[in-house]
């Protein structure tokens, strides 16, 4: 039985950056959960990590970013390149099946277990199946628009989530100001 992704997207507007999730968990072709909880807060609250992905192996990378954060006194950027060094060349890690985003406020980075690591122009980062719609609707949003990074984050989700069967309109949204 395969397992379907989720949509978790970033946003960063002038000091503030909100990144957002739905809720859905997909197993197969019927969903088991609504209201899971794809962000979460490390470094006491001062990054933001959201994840797509086997739930089991985001959770696995998320405990190891926050032991790269410990290892390099808070430094994101620092802590996401030896995170996608090892994930790219541990055995077991590689097998993993999960996508990050981070952010600090003003650092925001894609980590993938290719040896990705990715910090986007124009101010958005999306993954999950939802990503692409995300990505169009918070690009637009952010060019046309004087919404908040939150409220962009926001309706940015609620886009995808009328266009991707793996998004729910279940939406949290959490900010980091700089």
């Amino acid at each position: 039985m395969s397992t379907h992704w989720t949509t978790v997207v970033c946003i960063k507007r002038d000091n503030v950056v909100a990144m957002a999730s739905d809720g859905q968990v997909t197993l197969g072709n019927y969903v088991i959960k609504h209201g899971a909880e794809k962000i979460r807060r490390l470094a006491d609250g001062k990054v933001l990590v959201g994840f797509a992905g086997a739930v089991s192996d985001a959770l696995s990378l998320l405990q190891r970013l926050e032991g790269k954060l410990q290892e390099y006194s808070g430094n994101l950027r620092r802590a996401a390149v030896e995170l996608a060094k090892l994930w790219r060349t541990d055995k077991v890690l590689r097998l993993l099946e999960a996508q990050i985003i981070a952010t600090d406020g003003e650092d925001c980075l894609l980590i993938s277990g290719n040896g990705d690591l990715l910090e986007p122009d124009g101010g958005i980062l999306a993954v999950g199946s939802g990503a692409p719609y995300a990505m169009a609707a918070g690009r637009a949003l952010l060019q046309e628009t004087d919404l908040s990074a939150e409220d962009i984050a926001r309706k940015s989700l609620e886009i995808a989530a009328e266009l991707c069967i793996y998004t729910n309109k279940n939406i949290k949204v959490e900010v980091i100001k700089k």
